[in-house]
């Protein structure tokens, strides 16, 4: 179970994803959380800086789709400002929002990568359907009530992950 909440890529940003090397490990797909990952939490804007990013993910061919716990209608209006697809009410750390987002991208999970800011929702979810798993601190410390509770078990799982020799 523990080795479930191991990314497979640890980075302080979005930009210090290696997208070279993902292509080269096979990755054609990019799945994001929303809130703390590409916006700040409860934020409505994306910033011209990350818009841009995502865009040229999309020029470097990268299949992009945002995968949220938010409601509909608030993903939606977020996704349409980067112009990418997405599912939302995806119940993470399920594989359902996850096996959604590889079909409207039309790729296997193997070539899919996972960002996001939480081991107990983005990277567990993404680890249980085999993708590429890439955890990002958070961009903002404001946060959810029930996230600032996970955030507590989390630091118990970095240290177990840490001693395991699952994360450096």
């Amino acid at each position: 179970m523990l080795k479930l909440l191991a990314p497979c890529l640890v980075v302080d940003t979005l930009y210090d994803i290696n997208l070279e090397k993902l292509k080269k490990q096979g990755i054609r797909g990019i799945v994001f959380d929303l809130d703390n990952t590409i916006i700040p939490w409860n934020s409505s804007e994306i910033c011209p800086e990350v818009l841009g990013w995502l865009t040229d993910l999309v020029n470097r061919d990268f299949k992009l789709c945002l995968v949220s716990n938010n409601g509909n209608r608030r993903v939606r209006q977020i996704a349409a400002q980067c112009e990418v697809p997405f599912v939302a009410r995806a119940l993470k750390p399920s594989r359902t929002g996850f096996r959604q987002a590889a079909r409207v991208m039309e790729l296997s999970p193997a070539s899919i990568a996972v960002v996001g800011d939480q081991l107990f929702t983005d990277i567990l979810g993404g680890n249980r359907l085999g993708m590429f798993t890439i955890w990002v601190k958070p961009l903002a410390a404001q946060e959810f009530i029930g996230t600032k509770f996970t955030r507590q078990l989390e630091k118990l799982a970095v240290r177990l992950l840490k001693s395991a020799g699952h994360l450096s």
